[in-house]
C-alpha cells in the first residue's frame, strides 16, 4: 500500500507552481472490448490519493481515462501538494469524470476513505498516484463483475517497473486461497483490486490504526466474508521508486502484526485460518529483517510449526549458518585471490 511516496502531516499551504501540463487534458481513449450490455456493467469508482507526487500523477490519470469506460468516476484526494501536483490536476478540469480536492489531511489512510465516502459506484478501485492501469482493464473487471454475481473482491497481477517506467518484473502470483494469502504464496496488488462498494458497509473502510496495513487488512475482512476472486491478467503498473511507503519495515511489521492479532481473535476463524495466519506474521518479519539471522531462524521454525506445509529444517539451518558464511566470504576470496 503506499500514496505514491511518503506520507506526512501538513499544514502549510499549498504552493501553486506553473506545470507545463495546466493546459485543458483530454486523454486518449481506446477501442472498448465489452461481452456485457451496458446497461449491466457496474458502475466503477477509482479513488486516487495523493501527495507530491506530479511527476507521476498525470500519467496515472491518463492510464484511467484511456480506458473509454462509460460509466466511470474517479476521485483525486490530494493532501495539499506542494509540488506541480495541482497544476497537473487543474489540466484534468475538463475531465467531467475527474474530481479532486486538496488540502492537508491526516494522510494516506484518511485520504483513501474521504475517497470512499464520496464513491457512488458499484465497484471501487484505489489507485496509487505513481501507479497506472494497463489498456482494457475496466472492460475486463466490470464484465467479470457482471457474470459473477457472487464475486466480492476481484484482483489480478501487476507489472513492477521503475520511476521512469522501464519494466522490471513481470511475474504472475499464485491461486488465490485464503491460507495461501495468509501464508505470502500469493497477494492481493492493490493496484490491480477491485471491489463492490457494498462490501463497505459490510466490512467497514480503511483502518487507521494501521495505516501501513490498511489495504490487506481490508482484503482480509472483505476475504472472510466475502468471494474473492483472480483474473489470470496482468492489470496494472506498480512503479518502484525510494520514497515508497513499502520500504518502511518495522512500521508494516507493526501494523500487519495488530491486522494478525485481530484476525486470530476472532470467533468465526477456523483453527486453520488463525494457524495460517500465525505462520504469515512470523513469515512477514524474515522478509522485512533479511539480515536478522538468528531471529529469522527462529521465525521460520515458528512459521512451520504453525503451518506444517512451511516446515523446512533447510531454511531453519540457513539462516543459523548466514553469519559463519559472511565472515568466511572474507577469507575464501582473500585464498581465491592469492591462487
Amino acid at each position: 500500500m503506499k500514496r505514491g511516496g511518503l506520507r506526512h502531516m501538513q499544514t502549510a499551504q499549498t504552493q501553486q507552481t506553473k506545470h507545463p501540463a495546466a493546459t485543458m487534458h483530454r486523454a486518449q481513449t481506446v477501442e472498448r472490448d465489452s461481452n456485457v450490455p451496458e446497461n449491466r456493467l457496474p458502475a466503477i469508482s477509482i479513488v486516487v490519493p495523493s501527495f507530491n507526487q506530479g511527476q507521476f500523477i498525470e500519467r496515472c490519470l491518463q492510464s484511467i481515462l484511456e480506458q473509454g469506460y462509460p460509466k466511470l468516476e474517479v476521485h483525486v484526494v490530494d493532501g495539499g501538494s506542494t509540488d506541480e501536483t495541482v497544476d497537473v490536476l487543474h489540466s484534468f478540469d475538463g475531465e467531467r469524470q475527474i474530481k479532486w480536492t486538496s488540502k492537508p489531511d491526516k494522510g494516506v489512510v484518511d485520504a483513501v476513505n474521504q475517497g470512499f465516502q464520496r464513491c457512488t459506484g458499484d465497484v471501487v478501485g484505489i489507485q496509487s498516484s505513481d501507479d497506472l492501469y494497463l489498456t482494457g482493464v475496466f472492460d475486463q473487471v466490470a464484465n467479470h463483475f457482471a457474470e459473477h454475481q457472487q464475486c466480492d473482491l476481484l484482483y489480478g497481477d501487476c507489472i513492477k517497473v521503475d520511476a521512469d517506467g522501464n519494466e522490471l518484473l513481470r511475474q504472475p502470483t499464485s491461486d488465490y486461497s485464503l491460507e495461501n494469502l495468509l501464508t505470502f504464496r500469493t497477494w492481493i496488488p492493490q493496484p490491480s483490486a477491485f471491489f463492490r462498494r457494498a462490501m463497505l458497509s459490510r466490512c467497514g473502510a480503511w483502518d487507521e490504526s494501521v495505516p501501513y496495513a490498511a489495504d490487506t487488512d481490508l482484503w482480509y475482512r472483505i476475504a472472510l466474508c466475502g468471494t474473492v476472486q483472480k483474473l489470470p491478467e496482468f492489470l496494472s503498473q506498480r512503479r518502484m521508486h525510494d520514497q515508497q511507503r513499502d520500504l518502511c519495515g518495522e512500521k508494516i511489521i507493526r501494523d500487519y502484526g495488530k491486522t494478525i492479532r485481530r484476525l486470530v481473535q476472532r470467533d468465526d476463524v477456523t483453527s486453520q485460518i488463525k494457524r495460517c495466519a500465525i505462520a504469515g506474521d512470523h513469515l512477514l518479519k524474515i522478509r522485512y529483517r533479511p539480515d536478522h539471522s538468528f531471529h529469522n531462524a527462529w521465525h521460520t521454525f515458528c512459521a512451520g510449526w504453525a503451518d506444517r506445509e512451511l516446515r523446512d529444517w533447510n531454511k531453519v539451518f540457513w539462516h543459523l549458518a548466514l553469519p559463519i558464511r559472511k565472515a568466511l566470504s572474507p577469507i575464501k576470496s582473500t585464498l581465491l585471490g592469492r591462487k
